[in-house]
């Protein structure tokens, strides 16, 4: 059985096709997820209403307090779990990470899990220049424009050594269950 963090943060985008493929694999018998929210991360569930499902999607569910509590970082750095997916990625997040940055419990983990050699994926929301469309938690579209900056940082993510970056929410289940 493959253990996985599951860090969420506090983006809307792709959070509800996010939840579905992580509810996909809870259903197996191959994961078991373990939950680190950042703060961003639980009232962004909270509005889409999301936060029962992921309760009942996880073995056990992690608030951050700070950087380093729940201690979560040294389970992760010492290979007491397979991987660390981050997922859905926010343009903060991902701009922390690619500067060495490592003041949240997500961006720490990121960091420590690194330099244990154990693997990353992160699914990062700003991806492409151009417009995107998104859902509220009402379930209205909104027009929003990536900025050059955050997919600039993307792109820096994708160098950085024992990162993967997913493109897509269906890329999870191929990374934890392989070609479909």
């Amino acid at each position: 059985m493959k253990r996985i963090v599951w860090a969420i943060t506090g983006a809307g985008d792709l959070l509800v096709e996010i939840v579905d493929e992580m509810q996909k694999l809870s259903e197996t018998d191959e994961i078991e997820i373990t939950t680190c929210l950042s703060k961003a991360g639980y009232t962004v569930l909270r509005w889409y209403k999301l936060q029962d499902r992921v309760e009942k999607i996880s073995k056990t569910v992690h608030i951050e307090q700070d950087a380093n509590t729940p201690f979560i970082v040294g389970p992760l750095q010492t290979g007491r779990f397979h991987s660390l997916l981050v997922a859905p990625a926010t343009g903060n997040t991902v701009a922390k990470i690619v500067h060495g940055i490592a003041d949240t419990l997500i961006t720490n983990a990121v960091a420590q899990t690194q330099k244990g050699g154990v693997p990353v994926y992160i699914l990062p929301v700003d991806q492409r220049l151009g417009e995107i469309i998104t859902y509220l938690p009402s379930g209205e579209q909104k027009k929003l424009f990536m900025r050059e900056v955050d997919v600039g940082n993307v792109k820096k993510l994708k160098s950085m050594k024992g990162i993967t970056v997913l493109e897509a929410p269906r890329d999870i289940a191929r990374v934890y269950l392989g070609p479909e």
